[in-house]
């Protein structure tokens, strides 16, 4: 019975002590998230794209709202889909 509270005892003084250690990964703390920030560094073609205040060139106003206004009527109705010929020779699709 006194060994057991002896053994119990030095079992709660051994968690109590390592309750107050520092943590084992400041190290790792210090650079979480560097990997994907890295990554998206990479993958940014130009970092100052955002301060180009220069117009779009290459077309005009209302060719744009032209293109802008068959990509959305495209959603309404999709393009008739082809006929294609099976290797067994049947038809499919539309």
């Amino acid at each position: 019975m006194k060994r057991t509270i002896t053994v119990g005892t030095l079992a709660a003084f051994a968690l109590l002590a390592t309750a107050c250690t520092t943590p084992a990964t400041p190290n790792y703390d210090a650079r979480f998230g560097e990997s994907v920030r890295q990554a998206q560094a990479m993958q940014t073609l130009n970092p100052d794209a955002g301060k180009n205040t220069d117009p779009v060139t290459g077309i005009d106003g209302e060719s744009g709202k032209n293109a802008i206004d068959r990509y959305q009527e495209s959603f309404k109705a999709p393009p008739r889909s082809f006929e294609i010929f099976d290797i067994g020779g049947g038809l499919q699709g539309q």
